[in-house]
């Protein structure tokens, strides 16, 4: 028997190719998929830039009743 995927001859009797493993029959069952899990650092950095960008826009804008004072500035 020749292996459908490298072309190596193979035993008739043979389950896989010895030279690059593909089964010779089709499979009896499809395998199951794995679903792959969302990473939490992403939610977390998505989070943490919803909260920046809400401060800057609430400092910016004074939205919280706070004046900021500016100690920069020259007092003369």
């Amino acid at each position: 028997m020749i292996c459908r995927h490298c072309g190596t001859e193979i035993a008739d009797k043979a389950i896989v190719c010895y030279r690059c493993g593909a089964g010779t029959t089709e499979p009896v069952r499809k395998p199951a998929e794995i679903r792959r899990r969302r990473s939490p650092l992403l939610l977390v950095v998505i989070v943490l830039v919803i909260l920046l960008v809400a401060f800057f826009f609430a400092r910016n804008y004074h939205l919280f009743g706070l004046v900021l004072i500016d100690f920069t500035a020259g007092n003369a």
